[in-house]
């Protein structure tokens, strides 16, 4: 039996565990915390229980599964929990709140695919509806159309050396486009994922996460958008560990990895704080974040594999959540909403509504009977009211901050203060001193070029894989399904590298309309001519509808 280290027990490591322990393998989790799923845990909020109760349930983030999301999803699905499964704690969120500050409040509900349209005529339809509904002109929603239609008539090759040079805010001309576009298509619609910012993404991730969250939309997958029905701990991550400890996985908390110790071209031990001797296994799997893993790469494991130094230059940015115990539930609209003019670009979801089974009464001091849980995204631009940016607030300065974005937002008398019993910052917002502010956990974003800086799950290192966010997948973003993805390779390299005759881990691919093939096929001959792409369709100037913008090229 081949004895495996796996070096973090976020989804990624978990995700591996679970497949390489189905598999035969004598898997071991280390992690450094004192609890398992990394960015995705929700966790107790301390001191808050009495009497007996359990602390208030806290997050780094809220949790959100588009219907794109398949990898994560198949996982979930095979954890069994009560009767069913994890995946059977998935329930749909129906509406996304596009709130406006000062404004009128737009509420976007997914619309039933219609049966007789393609792909390409559903991804039409939904910009026209969404767009005029929201007051862009139609020549600019027939400008983007144009724009998805060029990524998805492109070949692979045009798309990872042309497209992926430009950000989705300039190959969207954004600058040249009205403030509601900008506003609304430039970064709001992009923002639902919260890892994506619209003027620093690549072209080609924006443009077909896009794509995929419009098919969501109208109704492509069955699932438009999906919470989970409790706390993310209690109805996944727990039932997860638990359901790999039955199956033979061993796990260790509080361990740090320090340094990977390197040997003629293999790894031969992992050095961690507080243990005399490395810890040692056949094969190692990191899967550390890109920014630990980074920190702690030695000269002999880059000259083994080069390909990791690009890490170093990959960006980082703070997207940590806040949360909101009100005495009074609150429930905004069942599902997401974004403050599309807040300065720290928050995104909240309402989340009483999705937990019919907890009884909150259980928590705290047994008032809360709402939890608005909030993601804050921007953390150096600077509050209209303070002046001052989220880096330089205080933990009590951040609260009072993003409760006042909020109810510039939302301004018909339901966000009270006097509604709120208990705030929460995520723990991983540190202050160590006035004026000074870290973060434990930052995010990878992904930015323009920065698919040529990412590696491959498998590394040139025979017996260490990569699986996390940051490895080069379809989904190409910092989430929980980029992070499954990626460990699904990693274990089918090591497959690979063993001689396994077991099953390989599935993997699949974004969707994209099947009626664009031949395009896409095309573009490959005028990729090798160095030739242009040549699209689908054209915008052109006038026009009331979208269809009328719109000639075949």
């Amino acid at each position: 039996m081949h004895s495996v280290a796996v070096l973090g027990g976020g989804i990624g490591g978990l995700t591996a565990a679970h497949e390489l322990v189905e598999r035969g393998f004598d898997v071991t989790v280390y992690e450094a915390l004192g609890e398992y799923g990394g960015k995705a845990r929700s966790m107790g909020v301390p001191g808050t229980g009495t009497q007996g109760r359990r602390d208030l349930p806290g997050e780094h983030g809220f949790r959100f599964f588009p219907g794109f999301y398949w990898h994560v999803v198949d996982t979930m699905a095979r954890i069994p929990r009560g009767d069913g499964t994890v995946a059977d704690h998935l329930v749909p969120a129906t509406s996304i709140l596009m709130a406006q500050a000062g404004g009128r409040n737009e509420l976007i509900a997914p619309a039933q695919r219609p049966d007789a349209l393609s792909d390409v005529a559903v991804l039409l339809q939904f910009l026209w509806d969404f767009g005029t509904q929201i007051k862009i002109p139609p020549w600019e929603l027939a400008s983007l159309a144009e724009r998805l239609l060029t990524l998805l008539c492109s070949c692979d090759e045009r798309r990872y050396e042309q497209w992926e040079g430009y950000s989705w805010w300039d190959f969207c001309d954004a600058d040249h486009r009205s403030a509601d576009f900008q506003k609304f298509l430039g970064d709001g619609l992009t923002r639902t994922l919260v890892a994506a910012q619209g003027r620093k993404m690549s072209a080609r991730t924006g443009g077909l996460i896009v794509t995929q969250l419009i098919f969501d939309l109208m109704g492509r997958s069955g699932d438009v958008d999906r919470v989970l029905d409790g706390p993310t701990s209690d109805v996944w991550i727990g039932p997860w560990v638990q359901r790999l400890r039955d199956l033979g996985v061993k796990f260790v908390p509080y361990s740090t990895v320090t340094e990977f110790v390197c040997s003629d071209g293999r790894v031969t031990g992992v050095r961690m704080l507080g243990r005399d001797r490395p810890v040692r296994a056949e094969f190692y799997v990191s899967a550390l974040p890109g920014e630990k893993l980074a920190q702690v790469l030695t000269p002999e494991l880059e000259r083994a594999e080069p390909r990791l130094g690009g890490l170093r230059s990959l960006e980082y940015g703070w997207m940590n959540g806040a949360v909101y115990y009100l005495n009074k539930d609150v429930s905004l609209q069942r599902g997401h909403a974004i403050f599309i003019d807040s300065e720290w670009a928050l995104t909240a979801i309402s989340q009483a509504q999705f937990w019919p089974d907890v009884d909150l009464e259980r928590y705290g001091d047994g008032r809360v009977d709402g939890v608005l849980s909030v993601a804050i995204s921007e953390w150096d631009r600077r509050s209209r009211r303070t002046g001052l940016t989220a880096r330089q607030c205080t933990e009590e300065q951040i609260l009072d901050e993003v409760w006042h974005q909020l109810t510039d937002h939302i301004d018909d008398g339901s966000l009270k203060a006097d509604n709120v019993l208990h705030r929460f910052l995520d723990p991983a917002i540190g202050f160590p001193a006035p004026g000074e502010t870290t973060n434990a956990e930052p995010l990878l974003i992904n930015t323009k070029d920065s698919w040529h800086l990412r590696p491959e799950a498998g590394t040139a290192i025979r017996n260490l894989v990569l699986a996390a966010d940051y490895v080069r997948t379809h989904t190409d973003l910092a989430t929980m399904e980029a992070a499954n993805e990626a460990a699904r390779r990693a274990v089918n390299t090591l497959l690979d590298r063993v001689g396994s005759t077991a099953t390989r881990c599935e993997v699949r691919p974004l969707h994209e309309p099947a009626a664009l093939a031949p395009m896409r096929a095309l573009d490959k001959v005028a990729w090798d001519l160095q030739r242009p792409v040549r699209a689908a369709m054209k915008a052109l100037p006038g026009g009331s509808r979208l269809a009328r913008t719109l000639r075949l090229a």
